[in-house]
């Protein structure tokens, strides 16, 4: 609770604080803004750089290599079984000619049991 007044409070400041930057001064707010979001894209490239460069990317490589090669082989062995499926393939079942009935019963009546 007390978490929320200090989140409202400080984004009011917040609030205040770049209202009253945009009037007295504009062009510093602007030079601010672009200064901040340069630093930020800043920042995010050099993590991409780093995060690229990281051991886990050979890694990575290699199973998705490793991937494709299982695919192909998967491929070529479905290829192969597929003409040999047709040639062993059983011939389709007909339905059963059987004549099931229903025997009526007492579906309807409940079974009077013991509440415990």
């Amino acid at each position: 609770m007390v978490r929320n007044w200090l989140i409202g409070l400080v984004c009011l400041l917040a609030i205040i604080g770049l209202g009253s930057s945009l009037i007295q001064q504009p062009g510093a707010l602007l030079k601010q803004v672009l200064i901040a979001a340069i630093l930020i894209c800043a920042c995010y490239f050099i993590y991409r750089i780093w995060s690229s460069k990281r051991p886990n990317a050979k890694d990575k490589r290699e199973f998705l290599k490793a991937a494709r090669r299982s695919k192909k082989r998967l491929k070529n062995r479905h290829a192969t079984t597929s003409t040999h499926s047709q040639a062993l393939k059983k011939p389709i079942r007909k339905k059963s000619q059987a004549n099931l009935t229903v025997i009526e019963g007492k579906k309807g009546k409940k079974k009077n049991r013991a509440i415990y």
